[in-house]
């Protein structure tokens, strides 16, 4: 498969993960993180923003691969 045929599916599959997480992370946020106290949120919120790299790294190696020549 071609570098540029896998930054397409790529990218698509990024922006399906990212908006189902976005919706996780506002329940999360919302339903325990608001009750607890502000150096807790704090940290919690860091993690929210990070943590959604962390399984996007293998599909970013894919997308990296140079092509077979």
């Amino acid at each position: 498969m071609r570098m540029r045929t896998r930054k397409l599916i790529g990218t698509i599959a990024m922006l399906i993960f990212i908006g189902f997480y976005v919706i996780f992370a506002m329940v999360a946020a919302e339903g325990r993180i608001t009750d607890a106290p502000k150096p807790v949120q704090t940290i919690a919120y860091i993690v929210l923003g990070l943590i959604w790299i962390v399984p996007l790294l293998p599909l970013i190696r894919w997308m990296g691969k140079p092509d077979k020549v």
